[in-house]
């Protein structure tokens, strides 16, 4: 995400029904036609899967962030750790509310349009945090070791995992996943046109073919398909059919629910492992189903308008700073930790959310100074169209 990086904050233009859809788009109680809200509920879910995924980092873990605490994070919150041991799980939220924002955003457009709002949305900031780390890394007083020029260099592609190559942010896996989903709906969706029935047949198609690249054992197979993360990606469209044409569409709700029962398993199996004294924390299996399911409920909740109210403006921000915040906190987060809790001798918790704060902070300095201006030019230089 972890989720990852999208904005719903400004929809995209109207567009007329009879390019969408064989049919008119059926009006949605509280929405004027054409003018799709705000669904700042959306961001501060976004916002709320971060700040799992942080607490996953700084004290959920163990790993280079023991040599920031100066030992085991377990030792730091001893209430607390295992707790923050689910907040990995994030990221599965994350890929839900992708799923939701892309088939929101890419309805209607052209493949040139998605693509250049995809590349303008993920790039300038992962840049900034690629060559923001790589410098501080580099810092002589600093304990980790930047990456050589050439890995680097090869990180601004955000194709380092293909190519074998180290990545300087931990988190990028994360946008290795959402590419390649943008990439199979801009094939299966976005390309031919978006329909009704054009998603519900990817959102099918999708389901049964990652089942079959789970049975066939090939890694070509689950590069493309992404078996363990497809049903929380297909779980997110089957929401947004559900917010486009209500409650009361069956199909809608049986690709959330086939992905969720899907998707549980995954995260049982990925995440679950029997107790063990040496383990860093214990996830219980209905811990993991639990927070999933949760995941799942809340997008559902904006989907379906029940969280209509939390229309605070607070929110839009909130949901800009997610994604900086995302792709810095964790390697410079060890940083700000060391020097806070080591250099400064600041309590634990206290350090926590001081390196919270100064994250989110430095993640609103990425978002005025790099994202604003360079957002919209990169957006024009793919499609001047627009």
């Amino acid at each position: 995400m972890t989720t990852p990086p999208l904005t719903t904050g400004a929809p995209p233009p109207p567009v007329a029904p009879d390019l969408v859809t064989t049919a008119p788009r059926p009006a949605i109680p509280g929405r004027s036609r054409g003018e799709p809200p705000r669904l700042r509920a959306l961001d501060g879910l976004r916002l709320l899967a971060a700040l799992m995924v942080a607490a996953y980092h700084f004290g959920g873990r163990n790993g280079e962030i023991s040599q920031a605490w100066g030992g085991s994070p377990a030792h730091q919150f001893p209430t607390a750790a295992p707790l923050f041991a689910y907040g990995c799980l994030g990221v599965q939220i994350f890929f839900v509310i992708s799923g939701f924002v892309i088939c929101l955003s890419g309805w209607g457009r052209t493949l040139r349009a998605f693509t250049a709002s995809r590349i303008s949305r993920l790039y300038p900031a992962y840049w900034a945090a690629i060559l923001l780390v790589t410098a501080v890394f580099a810092l002589p007083w600093v304990a980790y070791k930047a990456l050589p020029p050439s890995e680097v260099l090869t990180n601004l592609t955000m194709l380092q995992q293909p190519l074998g190559v180290d990545r300087v942010l931990g988190v990028c896996w994360t946008l290795w996943a959402e590419m390649r989903f943008y990439a199979l709906f801009a094939l299966c969706v976005v390309l031919p046109g978006a329909t009704r029935g054009r998603v519900v047949l990817f959102c099918a198609g999708w389901t049964l073919a990652a089942a079959l690249a789970q049975a066939a054992h090939q890694p070509f197979l689950d590069t493309v398909l992404m078996p363990e993360y497809a049903p929380f990606f297909i779980g997110g469209v089957g929401l947004y059919l559900l917010h486009r044409y209500g409650a009361r569409d069956p199909i809608a709700w049986a690709i959330v629910l086939v992905s969720w029962l899907i998707g549980q398993h995954y995260a049982v199996a990925g995440l679950w492992h029997a107790p063990s004294a040496d383990a860093f924390s214990y996830r219980s299996t209905a811990g993991i189903i639990a927070v999933v399911t949760l995941g799942f409920a809340l997008v559902a909740a904006v989907a379906l308008g029940k969280l209509r109210w939390a229309n605070w403006r607070w929110l839009t921000v909130a949901g800009a700073l997610t994604y900086p915040f995302y792709l810095v906190h964790e390697h410079l987060g060890w940083v700000v930790v060391r020097a806070l809790h080591h250099g400064i001798g600041l309590p634990s918790y206290a350090t926590l959310l001081l390196t919270v704060a100064l994250m989110l902070l430095l993640a609103w300095v990425l978002h005025r100074f790099v994202e604003r201006p360079l957002t919209p030019v990169l957006r024009r230089s793919i499609d001047p169209r627009r």
